[in-house]
């Protein structure tokens, strides 16, 4: 597995894409109205040039008047959205890409994702869920190709998801944005990602907040004279993720520098590395087929 260096660059070049991820993004998962305008100017201002949405998130063009409030031009700013698991499908998904163009107001999107490997409304153990995910693939592989999409990837994809697309893809994914946290490090994922030149970008990085409170990760932050948010993110960057932190809280937000320029020792991150329990906060999509 790649080890990171003290200072990481702040990007990570992504495979068959002339554009590079931000290693460091603006998460905006339940952030609704005003949180939407203040956390994203607020993330402006500390450096942050990647916000993260997605369709089920229904701010994409709060974020876009926000931009604009801001003054910032479009091409300085990496969006990603997603597609949801009610679009999988040849006609749906390329509707929902269309749609979020129009909500983001651009004509592009510098990355877009299917949100989930299932379909919405199928069981998880119908095949179907394969075809129309194939069929949506297609779709990401064809705005590709027209640069209404500058890179495309997959999100919350299991090994065996990603082995069955590798196996059909005409492009293949060039991020998989997957929990990824102390207790669930997801490793093996991890590195089939890399060994497919797959990008990984992690949520729920701070355990959806159960790990602030942690006493390891306290200890570890006092050890480091860092938070105990600043602690965890900077574990997965030293995982060779990128991480989309969010605050509801504009003030809570963690400049990219702070992130970007100290290293974890390797003992602290060791004592990191031994949380791993398996626990997963969010969505289980390892019994769809």
């Amino acid at each position: 597995m790649e080890k990171a260096t003290s200072i990481l660059p702040p990007h990570i070049k992504l495979s068959h894409s002339l554009i590079d991820l931000p290693r460091v993004g603006l998460g905006t998962f339940k952030l609704a109205g005003s949180e939407v305008t203040s956390s994203v100017s607020r993330a402006l201002e500390i450096g942050y040039r990647h916000i993260d949405t997605a369709v089920i998130y229904k701010n994409e063009e709060l974020i876009s008047s926000a931009l604009k409030q801001h003054g910032i031009a479009r091409e300085e700013v990496f969006i990603t959205s997603k597609i949801s698991p009610y679009q999988q499908g040849a006609e749906r998904a390329r509707a929902a890409a269309l749609e979020i163009l129009q909500r983001l107001d651009s004509s592009y999107v510098d990355l877009l994702l299917i949100h989930w490997p299932g379909a919405s409304k199928t069981k998880t153990t119908d095949p179907a869920n394969a075809k129309l995910r194939l069929e949506s693939w297609r779709v990401l592989e064809e705005l590709y190709e027209q640069g209404k999409l500058k890179a495309i990837g997959v999100s919350n994809y299991e090994e065996s998801h990603l082995k069955e697309l590798a196996s059909h893809a005409k492009i293949m994914p060039m991020v998989n944005q997957v929990e990824v946290h102390p207790q669930r490090p997801n490793t093996c994922l991890r590195q089939l990602c890399q060994d497919l030149g797959i990008a990984v970008v992690a949520y729920a990085s701070l355990g959806c907040g159960h790990l602030l409170q942690n006493p390891i990760v306290l200890d570890v932050a006092q050890q480091t004279g860092k938070s105990p948010a600043q602690v965890l993110l900077r574990w997965g960057l030293q995982k060779g993720c990128a991480v989309i932190p969010k605050a509801a809280n504009p003030g809570h937000l963690i400049a990219a520098g702070e992130l970007l320029n100290w290293e974890l020792p390797g003992d602290l991150e060791a004592r990191l590395d031994g949380l791993e329990n398996g626990t997963k906060y969010c969505w289980d999509p390892s019994g769809i087929a």
